[in-house]
């Protein structure tokens, strides 16, 4: 996680994604070749660690060889979690995570985080990120299937819905609004009523 990420954003899509996940770590910073925990993981013969990150030279699940070429190894997925302009400064410093092999979806995505600007439509959020990721491995056969990731998807909307609402509120003179004069926020959102997973007990 970049610094800026860290300070700004206490309820970011990455921290809230380390909440719904076991043995997920938030590592922060912006040059890790030095980073000792990192170092750590990257060096753990239990692993085998990958970054997230598109490319034509990205492995996916469906690529022939991934799955025998993880062997019986657990995959260590790295996650840059900052803006997209922020997260190659973070890539060209660390050089120890660029030279991992890269991993990417197999599947086409479009986020549900409408209101804020993405790059390009495929780019979607940590959380949606890790979601996606888990449901692919299932898929494969690399993930346990009975695991249900649908908590990081529900926690998402959620947000989604919490921050709608509060622009809102805003707007309607409910909460200071610092932006009253600018009509990009002055237009109530639409908040989305998202079917939420209902889990076997």
């Amino acid at each position: 996680m970049h610094p800026k990420e860290a300070k700004r954003q206490r309820t970011g899509t990455g921290r809230i994604a380390r909440a719904g996940l076991v043995d997920s770590e938030i590592l922060v910073g912006i040059d890790f070749t030095k980073n000792e925990r990192l170092c750590q993981l990257l060096s753990d013969p239990e692993y085998f660690p990958v970054l997230l990150y598109p490319g034509e030279d990205a492995w996916n699940v469906e690529k022939s060889g991934f799955k025998e070429t993880i062997g019986k190894k657990r995959v260590l997925a790295i996650i840059i979690d900052s803006t997209w302009f922020c997260s190659k400064k973070m890539l060209r410093f660390s050089t120890n995570v660029t030279s991992l092999p890269k991993l990417s979806f197999s599947g086409k995505y479009k986020s549900i985080f409408t209101f804020k600007r993405e790059p390009s439509e495929e780019c979607v959020s940590t959380i949606e990120t890790c979601y996606y990721l888990i449901k692919e491995f299932q898929q494969a056969g690399i993930v346990d299937a009975t695991i249900n990731p649908e908590g990081l998807m529900d926690a998402f909307k959620e947000m989604i819905k919490f921050q709608l609402q509060k622009e809102n509120d805003r707007i309607d003179g409910k909460l200071p609004n610092s932006h009253a004069s600018d009509f990009k926020y002055t237009r109530k959102k639409e908040i989305p009523q998202f079917n939420k997973t209902v889990l076997e007990q």
